[in-house]
């Protein structure tokens, strides 16, 4: 499946997804062809909902892992393959339903303080100002900020759709105050050599200095 692989990659790289990602989906991807010993552009939507129970029902792998695979073999099908949606199902674990704990503004201003490096401050404050989750941080490109409309564009986030959200006005002078000596380039939140988003899973060897 080497072609289908490249292109699989492709169409992760060309979305921002980090290496973490590739390597995660192409991973549960193989293991896909591996077990029916056919390429996957083969299998038919029941044969990949049926390996799913396997993982769930014969395996007994993590929720975690079990949605990872399913979120891979959407972004195959759907993406790269283009084949009609269909939502392949893991079932969601059951959890005791607890209120999350939220910070009040003290505490998050405290927190912003905190940060020694104003671009780790801003990563932290882009965050919290427009509600995102860290893979769709880590993802953004300079041009996703609309300072006409003041809106973000989150581009394949949850359920791989694209959304907007509020641009804090007070967020947006802090990138143009920080660009003026640090000037932008493609990614909002690049790596330290500026040729791809930063990877938090790599740890801080991957961060930029600020």
């Amino acid at each position: 499946m080497s072609e289908l692989r490249t292109r699989m990659i492709r169409d992760m790289t060309v979305r921002g997804f980090s290496p973490s990602t590739h390597e995660a989906y192409i991973g549960q991807v193989v293991q896909l062809a591996k077990h029916y010993k056919r390429s996957p552009d083969q299998l038919t939507n029941e044969e990949v909902q049926a390996y799913l129970a396997y993982l769930i029902q014969e395996r007994k792998l993590s929720w975690s892992t079990c949605s990872q695979a399913a979120h891979a073999f959407r972004f195959l099908y759907h993406v790269t393959l283009g084949l009609p949606r269909t939502d392949f199902h893991v079932p969601a674990p059951k959890q005791p339903q607890k209120l999350p704990e939220i910070l009040s503004r003290e505490e998050v201003w405290r927190l912003l303080e905190a940060c020694t490096h104003t671009w780790h401050r801003l990563l932290l404050a882009t965050t919290y100002a427009a509600g995102l989750r860290v893979s769709e941080v880590v993802a953004l490109k300079v041009s996703d900020l609309d300072a006409d409309r003041m809106t973000v564009r989150v581009q394949q986030g949850k359920g791989m759709k694209d959304r907007y959200v509020p641009l804090a006005k007070r967020l947006l002078h802090d990138f143009r105050v920080y660009w003026k000596t640090s000037p932008p380039g493609l990614w909002l939140f690049p790596n330290r050599p500026h040729t791809r988003p930063i990877d938090l899973q790599r740890g801080p060897e991957d961060l930029h200095d600020g």
